[in-house]
């Protein structure tokens, strides 16, 4: 049996919450090897929730749970915590501004921030996944400067993950078949779905969906809305699928890319692609050894140029 890893998960009352918690706790995403310090952390108003997600983790009989605590104070979760994985910020509301939930979760994620610098491990792994995502990462960052840029990304594996599903349908392939898409830019409805470097059964995607008119176009949309088709089906917002881009960003992030692949990771902008500097971006990226490195040197196209 490998060593314990001390995991939080932020806003784990919640619904993504619920549905990731049995993927951490079966050892599906840290390896079914290795035990699991569960830390819960939510506001207090949802405490009586929280302990209810904790009789249901008991009750589960998990194995690989060596122990379980909830707490509302990031400084008691974050605590020597090797992962945390923050699912928890103020939603948008009808007829809140933008600028009205930035202000709001920006409180939030710079005193998590520094809670961070304060007590974390220093080679604590972050994934943020409330969203603005990457404005709330990057707040995040800023907050723990203890800690390395690398100690951060946020998640646009979602997107990544939707990308490969609508490729693998339109080519009528498996979804292991499509490789090397790129998801760039924010997790919203502004990202760019890039599939020009991308593959399917080793060959490029635009020789194997021989329709531009489809990939510049109607791809890119369902991609981008993809969150709202859900969200119009469910009359909620994606959780099951969340939850399981959640598991494989980290899977990725722990274990690495296969040679010759790359993700799709929301991480710290140093100007790569002639991006901005210091924002968070999604990018491709390859892991190796819990490290990710950015993917550099691809030719990017006037089109993705616009986009990007």
């Amino acid at each position: 049996m490998e060593s314990a890893v001390r995991v939080c998960v932020t806003g784990a009352a919640g619904q993504i919450g619920y549905s990731l918690l049995p993927l951490i706790c079966t050892g599906r995403v840290f390896g079914a090897g290795k035990k699991v310090h569960l830390r819960l952390l939510d506001i207090a108003p949802m405490e009586e929730v929280l302990k209810g997600v904790l009789l249901e983790i008991e009750d589960g009989a998990y194995p690989l749970v060596a122990s379980i605590q909830i707490s509302s104070d990031p400084r008691v979760a974050f605590k020597d915590a090797d992962f945390v994985i923050f699912l928890g910020g103020f939603p948008r509301k009808p007829g809140m501004e933008r600028r009205e939930l930035l202000q709001i979760n920006g409180k939030i994620f710079k005193e998590q921030g520094e809670a961070l610098n304060e007590v974390a491990n220093a080679d604590v792994k972050c994934l943020v996944v409330a969203n603005p995502a990457n404005t709330n990462c990057l707040i995040l960052l800023k907050n723990a400067p203890r800690l390395s840029a690398q100690n951060f990304s946020c998640l646009t594996r979602l997107d990544h993950n939707r990308a490969l599903a609508q490729l693998a349908i339109k080519s009528s392939v498996t979804v292991d078949q499509v490789k090397n898409v790129i998801i760039w830019g924010n997790h919203s409805t502004t990202q760019y779905p890039d599939v020009n470097h991308g593959t399917i059964g080793a060959k490029p995607i635009r020789e194997v969906i021989n329709d531009n008119d489809y990939l510049n176009g109607p791809f890119i949309e369902r991609v981008q809305k993809r969150g709202g088709e859900v969200l119009a089906q469910r009359k909620n917002s994606s959780v099951m699928s969340a939850a399981n881009a959640v598991a494989d960003h980290i899977i990725t992030w722990i274990q690495g890319t296969p040679e010759g692949e790359w993700t799709s990771m929301g991480v710290y902008s140093n100007g790569e692609y002639d991006t901005p500097k210091d924002l968070v971006f999604s990018f491709p990226v390859r892991c190796k050894d819990g490290k990710f490195e950015i993917v550099t040197g691809l030719t990017i196209d006037e089109l993705s140029l616009i986009h990007i």
